[in-house]
């Protein structure tokens, strides 16, 4: 995993690359019964609420080293929740020079269900904008780990520039060739992970997609032990079949 250095390029003035990384994460579930539909949503929503979003993003403001200016949370109904949170590089004396207004991280959550066919799956969609020396991708493992994540969708792109000390534009103050530079080896292994980057524009995607699929960990309120064999398989088709599609983003045949 690639490490970071903090001023390892000498600029003329304030860095002004924006630097943003945004994550689409989906769990995916199976409920049998009506009952155990409503009862996961009513678990995510009291696992996932905005206190709790909170709490992750506050930790990810600690990891990239910035202090927080401001915090919006919401919870919704029926379901779902919002954290926006505005944060500033270093103490808040040099945030009040002006610098670090345009750093953000927020986290939207989106609880969903299946109105047939049993499949629950939870969204997590969250930001992390930032500016100056913070890097946003030194969040990327913590992240995947504070989420119950199947398929994981990631970009990450640099815009703007920032001036070294004779005065040549920097489109990038980091060297980067794919988001999983940026991965611990144990998510490598974990994930099946396809990369579409665009290196000229600074634009870097990644999906990832769960190698193994442990059925009695995508029951809600059974496990397989009280299913039969025929219908334990007719679930894992579904859960497979869900998360292929979710993984290629479109509908396909069963």
């Amino acid at each position: 995993m690639t490490t970071f250095k903090k001023d390892a390029i000498a600029l003329h003035g304030f860095n002004n690359l924006t630097k943003t990384l945004s994550f689409n994460m989906y769990d995916v579930c199976y409920a049998i019964t009506q009952q155990q539909r409503d009862d996961y949503i009513s678990y995510i929503d009291e696992v996932y609420n905005a206190e709790r979003l909170t709490e992750i993003l506050t930790k990810v403001a600690d990891i990239i080293d910035a202090k927080i200016l401001n915090i919006a949370s919401q919870d919704y109904e029926p379901q779902g929740a919002s954290v926006t949170m505005l944060v500033a590089e270093g103490n808040l004396s040099e945030a009040v020079v002006g610098h670090l207004d345009k750093s953000h991280v927020t986290v939207h959550t989106y609880p969903e269900v299946h109105p047939h066919d049993g499949i629950c799956t939870f969204r997590a969609d969250i930001s992390v904008s930032t500016c100056g020396h913070i890097s946003p991708l030194k969040v990327l493992n913590f992240l995947l780990s504070s989420f119950e994540t199947d398929i994981v969708n990631i970009d990450y792109t640099i815009r703007g520039f920032t001036r070294d000390i004779h005065g040549n534009k920097l489109f990038s103050d980091h060297k980067i060739n794919s988001i999983q530079d940026y991965l611990e080896q144990g998510n490598i292994n974990d994930y099946q992970i396809i990369d579409v980057n665009v290196f000229q524009e600074n634009m870097f995607h990644s999906k990832m997609i769960l190698k193994e699929l442990d059925l009695n960990n995508y029951l809600f309120g059974t496990n397989t032990y009280e299913l039969g064999e025929e219908k334990t398989k007719e679930i894992e088709n579904k859960l497979y079949h869900e998360m292929r599609e979710i993984y290629y983003g479109r509908n396909m045949p069963k």
